[in-house]
């Protein structure tokens, strides 16, 4: 075919119209605020809650392996954050409903578990695992009974006093005397798991009981004016456990136990004498 021949090439036609050709929408991007969600301030204080709890499950770890020295000291740090997270809570005003049923689930694995296998491990598995675990166990059903009396009469509750031994108390008693006996000869090692079972049931029946303990001094002008004896012994004791670590611990939470105890007792008869005595001035009227 010739050119002259060759149709016509015919001009590139539009596919749309142009009326009707797509048109491209630009979107545009904006930068939205992120709200970053505000902490409550009961989560500071229920942050060493939180570590109490996780020293308790350590410290039971610890125990598993035979690591007694390790254990005993998760305990005690278990107390101080149990320390920490009341005194941040009544600084900071975010005490909660929430951080108090959570402190008493912690105390509960820290001050209740940990102590309990502690002994177990330590020397009441001597008995076997019946009476073992039946002494042993003590502690544990003590430290629920007594953290859920202490949630009960939570409202209204003096702060001078406590009623019962308080399960740090009790935790750290046990603790320093694992630590003791375990690094050190001491005079009563052939015996040793008698003198444990009898530390444990005397531990159980005081956290039930209603015998009064002090709460922790705060150390403030007042208190040395008012009690500078009971100060003094404060440090003293302070200044011991430094020295002697864990012997002198054990010592100084014995004498504390054994104050509350001995002035209860005093209390009561005092109280008996008392009672006696107008009966009988009725009596003779």
């Amino acid at each position: 075919m010739t050119e002259k021949n060759r149709p016509a090439e015919q001009p590139h036609q539009p596919k749309y119209a142009p009326h009707d050709a797509p048109r491209t929408t630009k979107r545009k991007f904006k930068m939205r605020k992120v709200q970053i969600p505000r902490v409550p301030p009961s989560a500071v204080p229920s942050a060493f809650t939180v570590m109490n709890m996780a020293c308790g499950y350590v410290a039971i770890v610890m125990a598993s392996q035979d690591s007694f020295t390790a254990a005993g000291w998760f305990i005690i740090f278990a107390a101080i954050f149990d320390t920490l997270d009341g005194f941040v809570a009544r600084l900071t005003n975010a005490s909660s409903e929430f951080g108090v049923e959570l402190d008493s689930l912690s105390d509960l694995v820290s001050f209740g578990a940990a102590p309990s296998f502690l002994a177990y491990k330590f020397g009441l598995n001597e008995y076997g695992v019946g009476v073992g675990l039946g002494l042993s166990s003590l502690l544990m059903i003590g430290s629920g009974l007594r953290l859920a009396r202490f949630n009960v009469q939570l409202v209204g509750f003096s702060k001078d006093y406590f009623s019962g031994l308080p399960t740090p108390s009790q935790a750290m008693t046990l603790a320093t005397f694992v630590m003791w006996a375990h690094n050190e000869q001491v005079f009563f090692a052939p015996h040793l798991h008698v003198v444990l079972a009898v530390l444990t049931v005397l531990l159980a029946g005081l956290m039930v009981s209603k015998v009064r303990y002090d709460t922790l001094p705060k150390f403030r002008p007042d208190d040395f004016r008012s009690s500078p004896v009971k100060m003094s012994l404060y440090i003293i004791s302070f200044i011991c456990i430094l020295i002697f670590q864990a012997k002198a611990f054990f010592i100084a939470m014995m004498m504390y136990i054994l104050f509350g105890l001995i002035r209860s007792i005093y209390h009561f008869f005092s109280e008996e004498t008392d009672i006696a005595s107008e009966n009988a001035t009725t009596h003779n009227m």
